[in-house]
């Protein structure tokens, strides 16, 4: 082969050679960015999977916060009606004026009210005259009120209510001057 055949041999395998390099390195940069693409993928999954798991374990302390608050409720609730008859006894052993009795009694009462004090038991303080609200009160009956005053205020308490921490677990039943 003469140096011309050979530099034509060599001039075509060059090309060759560079349409391979090229090709080669299309194919780099084409495998680069989805190297790329799918590192950012994955930290993007990993950090949403990450803040979801971080909202999961604050919901789950949060309700069980919660629970421990109200976990006495059932037995709060049971205990309402006692509380209610210890204070018409309360009542009736005022109206007897028997002095010891009166004492002992009062000594129970408040006794078992500063342990369910302690336990999270809040009376609802309602009184006579109170503005009428139905997010807090629950109204028995209206009557025709005694005066304009008392138009849509609170005319008699019938039932006591209670709140176990921030949660109310009875409702004050009343009487609402019409």
């Amino acid at each position: 082969m003469s140096k011309k055949d050979k530099a034509k041999n060599e001039e075509v395998k060059e090309p060759e050679l560079n349409g391979e390099n090229t090709q080669e390195q299309e194919v780099k940069e084409s495998v680069e960015p989805n190297v790329d693409e799918v590192l950012q993928q994955e930290k993007d999954k990993y950090l949403r999977l990450f803040a979801e798991f971080e909202n999961y374990k604050k919901r789950t302390s949060k309700e069980r916060i919660e629970l421990f608050k109200t976990a006495n409720q059932e037995l709060m609730t049971v205990l309402l009606p006692i509380l209610d008859d210890f204070d018409r006894g309360l009542a009736e052993v005022k109206k007897a004026k028997d002095k010891e009795l009166l004492k002992g009694m009062e000594l129970i009462n408040n006794k078992l009210r500063s342990i369910l004090k302690q336990q999270g038991l809040i009376d609802i303080e309602v009184k006579q005259g109170d503005s009428f609200d139905v997010e807090i009160h629950e109204a028995i009956t209206q009557i025709p009120a005694p005066s304009e005053k008392l138009k849509g205020k609170i005319i008699d308490v019938i039932e006591q209510g209670y709140k176990l921490g921030e949660k109310i677990i009875r409702f004050p039943k009343v009487v609402v001057g019409q």
